[in-house]
């Protein structure tokens, strides 16, 4: 059995003596169902694990992931399938989570990709098409950072993609009726991969801020993002 299997397996076995035999009583209330109170839209990236990364037991969560973190706008009867729009609706319709979080990060494959003036989609089926939900972002980081390192570009649009995702969520009719009527909070973080610092997006200032951890050098506004 290869090393990685047997990593997998070892982990269930430590899954179960956690969740099984020290905590049944966990299992035996989420065998009648699931309650979270909270939807993560996160990355499909394997670092970057949202029920890791906040310590959550199962149940406590409802996570879509998907290439960079994106949420399509609400575009009923278009193509064949709606996987991440299905899994919102699921979520605020039918277990009425409180809040949505979409949950970006630093070094983001798919937003790197897209950036790289070399990258051949030629090749691509799905990914190219996918990654377009990010052309109006690209587009302004482009525009009012030409001149940037690629790092900073790359940062700019991985942050402002989670601003266009909050504004895609709107376009959602239940989801805005929600909002407005207080029963549902958005809210749009972004975790730095080598700092292990949490940021969070303020709309009122229109800033990433320190939500927690310690960062000196960053609390600030990207013109894109106005």
């Amino acid at each position: 059995m290869e090393e990685c299997i047997r990593k997998l397996l070892h982990g269930f076995h430590n899954f179960q003596e956690t969740y099984f035999s020290g905590n049944s009583e966990l299992f035996a209330q989420l065998h009648h169902g699931q309650h979270p109170r909270v939807l993560v839209i996160a990355c499909s990236d394997s670092r970057v694990d949202p029920a890791l990364l906040t310590s959550c037991d199962p149940g406590d969560i409802f996570v879509i992931r998907n290439v960079a973190n994106l949420v399509p706008p609400y575009e009923p009867g278009t193509g064949h399938f709606h996987g991440v729009s299905a899994a919102l609706e699921y979520a605020v319709r039918v277990l009425k989570v409180e809040h949505i979080i979409i949950l970006g990060h630093s070094d983001c494959g798919g937003v790197r990709t897209l950036l790289d003036p070399g990258m051949d989609f030629s090749g691509s089926e799905f990914l190219k098409t996918w990654l377009s939900l990010l052309e109006p972002v690209r587009k302004k980081v482009e525009t009012y950072l030409p001149d940037a390192p690629h790092s900073t570009r790359c940062r700019a649009c991985e942050e402002m993609s989670l601003v266009q995702g909050l504004k895609n969520l709107l376009t959602f009719p239940w989801v805005r009726e929600a909002v407005e009527s207080r029963q549902l909070f958005l809210h749009g973080w972004y975790f730095h991969l080598t700092r292990g610092v949490l940021y969070s997006y303020n709309r009122s200032t229109r800033e990433f801020q320190v939500l927690t951890g310690h960062d000196q050098d960053y609390n600030h506004s990207w013109e894109v993002a106005k």
